[in-house]
């Protein structure tokens, strides 16, 4: 069977104001949190990868990360395909004065043409854990439509500052709708935003999410739609928990997935220390190996 994972890659490197090059590895054996992504895929038996970048850091990318992540691949009997998400695709006129890109509903849809089948999505700098990408491709086997791999928010806060989750309310394992939360942050007792307490055990969007093959149809009614009922044009997003937020409303169904592995990522440049500590703490665990990708056999697509 054909597993896609879609790797949304076009703003890695961003966060702090750098590039793809100043990315350093977070454990001792030179690895980024991409690859333990590819390699929780791989395990879990997706063989396809698609990653989402931009012409500008094409060559960076490949540098970096694509063309070390290709040869283990290639080995591996693993697809590689690359699309690129740019400001003036799928859109007549450009805004004048817009730089920022359309979001993260956009950059699937300039994928279209490399996907082929039933698909995951990722950010390109988070860590999900394993169990998430055992779900995702455990679901993607069902032939059923459309999952959210949902994170407890306890397991996805910062100690350095605040962020913004998805808070989703769900009702008998499906999703009702996604409250997009900004200024999350922890508290003695839990966890707030703006002053108000969260609930701690709240099951939140991490950007993981599977797809059918027609959701491809989806972006491509609703990105028009998007771009005629814009209130600002320099800086909307068409992103994909709004796009399944107004698909809930219009009678569509997602099955929520919940882990409970620890997400983790660098939302601030103080968060790294205890990054490297997780991954340090999970290959001496026996996690990972030190050779992280050692442990993976050849696959095949069908």
């Amino acid at each position: 069977m054909r597993k896609t994972l879609v790797v949304l890659a076009a703003g890695i490197g961003s966060r702090f104001g750098g590039g793809i090059k100043q990315l350093t590895p977070v454990d001792a054996y030179g690895h980024l949190i991409i690859d333990y992504s590819i390699h929780d895929a791989i395990e879990a038996g997706f063989n396809r990868i698609v990653f989402i970048i931009r012409h500008n850091i094409e060559a960076d990318f490949r540098e970096v990360i694509g063309n070390r992540i290709e040869a283990l691949c290639d080995h591996l009997g693993i697809e590689i395909s690359y699309a690129f998400q740019e400001i003036d695709k799928f859109v007549e006129q450009v805004p004048s004065g817009r730089t920022k890109p359309w979001g993260t509903g956009h950059a699937v849809l300039c994928a279209a043409e490399t996907i082929l089948s039933s698909f995951a999505v990722i950010n390109a700098d988070d860590y999900y854990g394993k169990k998430a990408f055992q779900e995702a491709s455990r679901f993607l086997e069902t032939g059923q439509d459309y999952a959210l791999i949902a994170y407890q928010l306890k397991n996805t806060l910062s100690d350095h500052g605040g962020v913004t989750r998805g808070i989703c309310t769900v009702e008998q394992g499906k999703l009702v709708g996604i409250d997009e939360t900004k200024g999350i942050v922890k508290t003695v007792s839990g966890a707030e935003a703006n002053g108000k307490p969260l609930n701690v055990n709240s099951l939140v969007s991490m950007n993981f999410w599977c797809y059918p093959f027609t959701f491809l149809d989806v972006l491509k009614k609703q990105f028009p739609v998007f771009i005629s009922k814009m209130r600002d044009p320099l800086r909307d997003e068409f992103l994909l928990p709004n796009i399944a937020d107004q698909m809930l409303k219009e009678g569509e169904s997602f099955i929520v997935l919940p882990t409970d592995d620890h997400w983790f990522g660098i939302t601030y440049k103080e968060d790294r220390p205890l990054v490297e500590k997780n991954f340090e703490c999970l290959i001496d665990n026996k996690v990972y190996f030190r050779d992280l990708f050692s442990d993976l056999n050849p696959c095949s697509l069908f």
